[in-house]
C-alpha cells in the first residue's frame, strides 16, 4: 500500500551516493519512528490476540512502516541530510 508517492532521482546516483543516500533514509527512518511512538502507531492493539509476542513485533510494524515512509519521500529530511553530507 504506497501513501506517498516515490520521487524519482534525477540523476543516475553512484556507488558511494547510493550507500550515502540509503543511511540517510535510514535516518530518517529513525526518527519517524521515534516520532510515531508517542501518537500509537505500533502500539499494541490486541489485533491478534495480544500477548508478549504482538508487544514485540509491534515495534518492527513500526520500524517497516517509517522506513517505507522514508523511501517513498518521507517528510525531507534524508534529502537534506544526503546533500549535506555530499557537500562535505
Amino acid at each position: 500500500m504506497d501513501l506517498l508517492p516515490v520521487v524519482p532521482l534525477p540523476f543516475s546516483p553512484s556507488r558511494g551516493d547510493q550507500a550515502l543516500r540509503l543511511a540517510a533514509e535510514d535516518l530518517e527512518a529513525s526518527f519517524l519512528a521515534e516520532m510515531l511512538k508517542p501518537m500509537g502507531a505500533g502500539a499494541q492493539r490486541d489485533s491478534f490476540g495480544g500477548g508478549a509476542g504482538e508487544e514485540q513485533f509491534s515495534t518492527f510494524l513500526l520500524r517497516e512502516q517509517a522506513r517505507a515512509m522514508a523511501h517513498s519521500g518521507g517528510i525531507g529530511l534524508a534529502e537534506s541530510i544526503f546533500s549535506a553530507l555530499k557537500a562535505r
